[in-house]
């Protein structure tokens, strides 16, 4: 396993069904760690680099419903 650890701006703060998805994307395949930051505005990933590609991770936190900024998705 290649852990790596990519940093994310959330386009507004995280809402409880936000976090209630979090907690789901602990069960996607290579997703080791998701972790907001205390004023719900960022959000930390740690993932399986020899399973998933950062445009993977992106794809995945977007189908989640997490609020990236446009930036984010580039």
């Amino acid at each position: 396993m290649t852990k790596v650890t990519l940093h994310f701006d959330l386009s507004r703060p995280l809402t409880d069904d936000d976090y209630a998805n979090v907690g789901a994307l602990h069960s996607v395949y290579g997703m080791a760690h998701v972790q907001p930051s205390a004023s719900g505005d960022k959000l930390t990933v740690d993932y399986d680099a020899s399973r998933l590609k950062p445009t993977d991770v992106k794809a995945v936190l977007a189908r989640y419903g997490m609020p990236l900024k446009p930036s984010a998705l580039a």
